[in-house]
């Protein structure tokens, strides 16, 4: 359990943790995969949320994704990308969190993922939580800290004393 003191500090930049989802780069399921793979190489991003035509979050696309369907025996063939959606390619099975979400899920979860979804209740894709942003909360609680708080060793005679 993160301490009070420590959350208290954290979430004061919680404002800064979701990027909304109308400046966070997306694809359409609909849309083909050589669209989406112009866009994931335009912007230089390895996965991209894919939503439906209501803004409701139905999954990811990675670049290896795409590249897989690129990937014939012999040869690199870009006729699948022209041929597939979004949709036929997509993984589904992605780790989201909810709006609001729970700071300590969060921070586990952004261990092992860059970058969360957040939707709604409804489904609606509201933005991304980052570990970019967490990092840089987590920089700034570090540096102010003592700003904030007495902050003690912890002794045996201390120990002791709260005994």
């Amino acid at each position: 359990m993160i301490s009070d003191a420590f959350s208290n500090l954290l979430l004061e930049n919680k404002e800064h943790f979701l990027i909304p989802g109308e400046v966070v780069a997306s694809v359409q399921e609909s849309n083909s995969l050589e669209h989406a793979f112009i866009l994931l190489t335009t912007v230089k991003y390895s996965s991209i949320p894919v939503l439906d035509n209501h803004s409701k979050f139905k999954g990811m696309l990675t670049m290896p994704l795409i590249t897989e369907t690129m990937l014939g025996l012999n040869n690199l063939s870009f006729e699948n990308l022209r041929k597939l959606t979004v949709k036929d390619v997509m993984q589904t099975d992605v780790v989201t969190i909810r709006d609001p979400y729970d700071i300590e899920e969060t921070l586990h979860l952004l261990v092992d993922h860059p970058y969360l979804p957040v939707i709604s209740d409804e489904g609606e894709f509201t933005g991304i939580v980052t570990r970019r942003e967490m990092m840089k909360s987590f920089n700034r609680v570090a540096h102010n800290i003592e700003k904030e708080y007495q902050i003690e060793p912890i002794t045996a005679e201390t120990t002791q004393k709260g005994q």
